[in-house]
């Protein structure tokens, strides 16, 4: 039986410098993302585009939400085959084409998910759970462009 799943958020322009969008350089490029009882996540556009580069701009929330929905989804599945895992890091990455005309969109993601478990014998199947994680990932499922996965899987040390 298929569920259906809400999600709900806020997002709030704060860049209005006084003089709102009156020409393109008289405007912050910054807003907020409130989600009741969440921590706010402070945004902006990515600075190529007049962005301050000490926020989040949303071609990295989308890369977040890739690299963070496969990681959920690899430790479930992980907990499942009773592979334990102790650490999880990825140094994910993306390309976006930006057109002519000014718009754009990602061309692909690469995921690198570096991965240590506690048994050596569970390595070659902790490696192949990546691709099952990405076939159930509902963001990767959501995108339009191709998701590379390159994981590495090591034994704890000692």
């Amino acid at each position: 039986m298929q569920k259906t799943h809400q999600y709900r958020l806020q997002t709030e322009w704060t860049g209005n410098l006084g003089k709102g969008t009156a020409n393109y350089s008289a405007y912050d490029r910054s807003y907020k993302i409130a989600v009741n009882q969440k921590v706010v996540i402070e945004g902006s556009s990515d600075p190529a585009f007049r962005g301050d580069r000490t926020k989040y701009n949303p071609e990295e929330l989308l890369l977040a939400s890739l690299s963070s929905c496969h990681m959920l989804w690899y430790l479930h599945l992980c907990a499942e085959a009773k592979i334990t895992v102790l650490a999880y890091t990825d140094d994910a990455t993306a390309s976006m084409i930006e057109t002519n005309e000014g718009g754009g969109a990602f061309s692909e993601a690469h995921l690198h998910p570096s991965v240590i478990i506690a048994e050596e014998d569970m390595i070659k199947m902790a490696i192949a759970l990546h691709k099952k994680a990405n076939e159930l990932c509902f963001i990767a499922n959501s995108v339009n462009f191709k998701v590379h996965h390159h994981p590495t899987c090591s034994v704890k040390q000692g």
